[in-house]
């Protein structure tokens, strides 16, 4: 059987781990280039831990970045996203990572794609392929690379590291082509035969399926133990998630979301701030709190909250008419969301134009694990 040596990086955006490869060491043919991704990071594994391959089982590590100099006007790299099902191997390329975009300029510095400073700070704009939008990546600079490491910190890594600012410019509608896709703020999902629920269906970033945490019969306060060990209520969050792909015009039947489109939209659930105890062991009162929310990522609830996600729900929360509005009492549009997750709290500022959202602010870190050759073991 060849053996492919791939050129590679394993890099950590935010919360998430990915494989960075420049486009032109891969294959041209499509379904060749989509074998050896999915081999590379050890899927498809019917054990789902991904032994043999640079994945560790788990969506946020099941995820690569294919990097190059942009072909857009007024960018300098193309970024885009694959996020690989760690059972099936399928490649969803439909949507954006949001903590990922924060290792794109960092990986493109080290591969001379983009100058940067030998000592300041960077700016890189990246064209989202998979989305069609704009990301603008702030990176400080040190003796010619990429700063690694820093004091901030964020919920759901371990170490702190050096920040970076992220801007993701006119987020809406990259997928679906409309911040509300359906045309309403509120739509209704069957939750069974018998029963409908209440979802805000928004495209900011990515798609969202936003839901009630009460109607789900769920308090906001669950943990990934509690949620991806109960196959019943997995299989009702994906029929949820399914219905409302359809409803935004991205899927053509439930079964072809749930085949085709496993990782957007994703889906979520909110409810009032309350006091809680992170993963960590941190504790968190509910006044330093706008709400609750949890996110499930190709199947499984995420430890954190998706980056794309938090673009999504700020979104929801400045705008009236919304489930999230509904719940803070009014939009929000004065300050950053803050919000309560698995493993501590997000913020996020969402800059306005009346109803249109121009820009969404986050600040995440990113750092280089490995730099080598990748190989992978996969007949042609």
């Amino acid at each position: 059987m060849p053996l492919h040596r791939l050129p590679a990086t394993l890099m950590r955006g935010g919360t998430s781990k990915g494989v960075f490869i420049r486009a032109d060491a891969l294959p041209a043919d499509i379904t060749l280039r989509d074998r050896l991704l999915s081999r590379l990071i050890g899927s498809p594994d019917p054990y789902s831990r991904q032994i043999d391959g640079l994945g560790t089982g788990i969506s946020s590590t099941s995820k690569v970045a294919l990097i190059s100099t942009s072909r857009q006007p007024g960018c300098d790299v193309d970024y885009l996203f694959g996020h690989i099902a760690v059972e099936g191997g399928e490649i969803d390329w439909s949507g954006s990572c949001g903590n990922l975009s924060a290792a794109v300029a960092p990986f493109a510095l080290l591969e001379g794609l983009v100058a940067g400073p030998h000592d300041g700070v960077a700016t890189v704009r990246i064209w989202q392929v998979n989305t069609g939008k704009v990301i603008v990546a702030e990176v400080a600079m040190r003796d010619g690379l990429p700063c690694q490491e820093g004091e901030f910190g964020m919920d759901g890594v371990a170490f702190a590291g050096a920040p970076q600012q992220l801007v993701f410019l006119d987020p809406a509608g990259g997928a679906s082509g409309a911040l509300f896709p359906t045309g309403r703020r509120i739509d209704k999902l069957s939750l069974h035969p018998q029963r409908e629920i209440d979802a805000t269906l928004i495209d900011a970033g990515n798609p969202l399926v936003i839901l009630r945490a009460a109607d789900l019969g769920l308090t906001g306060l669950e943990q990934p133990q509690d949620v991806n060990t109960d196959a019943s209520l997995l299989a009702q969050l994906e029929s949820l998630r399914a219905q409302a792909a359809v409803a935004m015009g991205l899927a053509a039947t439930p079964a072809q979301a749930s085949r085709e489109r496993p990782s957007n939209p994703k889906l979520c659930w909110i409810a009032p701030p309350a006091g809680f105890t992170a993963v960590d062991g941190r504790v968190f009162e509910a006044g330093q709190l706008d709400l609750l929310a949890r996110i499930v990522s190709m199947g499984k609830l995420h430890h954190g909250f998706t980056g794309t996600g938090t673009i999504a729900l700020a979104a929801a929360a400045a705008l009236p008419g919304t489930l999230v509005s509904a719940l803070l009492g009014q939009p929000l549009i004065s300050r950053s969301l803050c919000f309560g997750h698995p493993s501590g709290v997000n913020q996020i500022v969402t800059v306005l134009d009346g109803e249109q959202v121009v820009a969404s602010r986050l600040t995440r870190s990113a750092r280089v694990l490995m730099r080598g050759e990748a190989w992978v073991p996969l007949a042609d």
